[in-house]
Order: structure tokens, then sequence, then C-alpha cells
């Protein structure tokens, strides 16, 4: 099993191609075995994730449970709750 393929809502990544390389991402949506949305609360608000290929994400095994349960439920969490994570992970 491709690891890439197994991307989950509030999964922690970091992008591998683009002019967004090298930053931390949290998934937002999973759109099928290629794609997925993203988002880190600054460039990428929630309002407006970005679409990007799951093959060029680094996958981390650290899932943001309050961000992930906020966006099952179809809540949207606050941007500063997103960028807050992220720097702590920095």
């Amino acid at each position: 099993m491709n690891c890439r393929n197994s991307l989950q809502v509030g999964q922690v990544v970091r992008a591998l191609a683009g002019r967004d390389r090298g930053r931390l991402f949290i998934v937002t949506e999973v759109l099928d075995d290629g794609y997925v949305r993203i988002a880190d609360g600054a460039k990428r608000k929630i309002e407006a994730p970005k679409r990007k290929k799951s093959k060029h994400l680094q996958k981390y095994d650290l899932i943001i449970e309050s961000i992930s349960e906020a966006l099952i439920q179809g809540k949207g969490p606050e941007n500063s709750l997103i960028r807050r994570e992220l720097a702590g992970l920095r």
C-alpha cells in the first residue's frame, strides 16, 4: 500500500514541490487517491485551501485531533488555531 494515498483529514504534511515547498500544512479534505486540499492558516486559509497532489506531500504520522474533529463535523477550525498548531511543530 502506498503511504501517500493514506492521508487523513487533520494530518500534518510538508509540501515537497511547488512554490510552497518546505512548508507545513494540515490536510483539510481528501478528494480522491491522487489529490487532497491543504491549509496552513496563513497563506492558505481554511476558507480557500490549496488542491495538491498527494505525491507532492511528505506525510507525518501526526493527526491534530481538535482540527480533525472540527473538519469532519463540517465546522472549519479558526485559522489562528491552525497557525498555532503548526508553529508548535517547527
